[in-house]
């Protein structure tokens, strides 16, 4: 396979999981307190997220790296 047509799958395959996820959660634990043995911890929620448009963009970026690979090649 050519490098352009593996860039062009990947894009499009990275374009379709970003359409069906949108985004993902991740999760820090920050010090509150620490006093000797007593330590006090808070869970903080932190959120990624993007638009399904960006998945969409990619897919066509992709489709479109094959296509004219398969032109010129």
């Amino acid at each position: 396979m050519k490098l352009k047509t593996i860039i062009g799958i990947s894009l499009i395959v990275i374009g379709v999981f970003m359409m069906v996820y949108t985004g993902f959660k991740y999760v820090t634990t920050d010090k509150v307190v620490d006093l000797g043995s007593v330590k006090i911890e808070k869970e903080k929620d932190h959120f990624v997220q993007w638009s399904p448009f960006v998945g969409i963009v990619l897919v066509i970026g992709g489709v479109i790296i094959i296509i004219r690979d398969k032109k010129v090649g």
